[in-house]
């Protein structure tokens, strides 16, 4: 049997990758922004390749994300930020919106985004999970970058 297998890439020279962070519990965005460019820089992404922007909230990282995916300019989209449980329904509506609209972006483009909002129960949660979260993103744009891209080109 002769099945053509993809394996994961990582490599990072070459791509250009756009990350949008929402400011809401910064803190956690801060945590999650260093996860992410620490380690797109090990990977080989070059800084000057990276492009970087906030918006207030995780309800605004959709239309940004949208922006930067038609522009043409990326290879693949990191979204960042933290929804933290309060006392109301509004956790399930940002937690839920937000997601959908980084899936709906990421369906219609054709552009990979890695979804790094965390979405936990308490500040702790998210705080224990930060760093490592925006590691796995940089890791999840990478090789899904990679991976759309050697699709694309394989023989039929």
């Amino acid at each position: 049997m002769s099945i053509r297998e993809h394996e994961p890439d990582l490599t990072g020279q070459g791509l250009r990758i756009g990350v949008v962070q929402a400011r809401f519990n910064e803190d956690i965005g801060a945590g999650l922004r260093s996860g992410c460019l620490t380690e797109l820089a090990r990977l080989g992404v070059a800084e000057s390749d990276v492009t970087y922007a906030t918006v207030p909230g995780a309800l605004e990282l959709p239309l940004t994300l949208q922006v930067m995916a038609q522009s043409g300019r990326f290879d693949a989209l990191v979204a960042l930020g933290a929804v933290i449980r309060g006392e109301t329904y509004h956790f399930e509506i940002v937690s839920n919106e937000s997601a959908r609209g980084i899936t709906d972006v990421q369906l219609n483009s054709g552009i990979p985004i890695a979804n790094a909002v965390l979405t936990t129960e308490n500040d702790d949660q998210a705080l224990v999970r930060m760093v490592q979260k925006g590691a796995e993103a940089a890791q999840a744009a990478i090789e899904m970058a990679n991976l759309t891209k050697a699709l694309a080109k394989a023989p039929r």
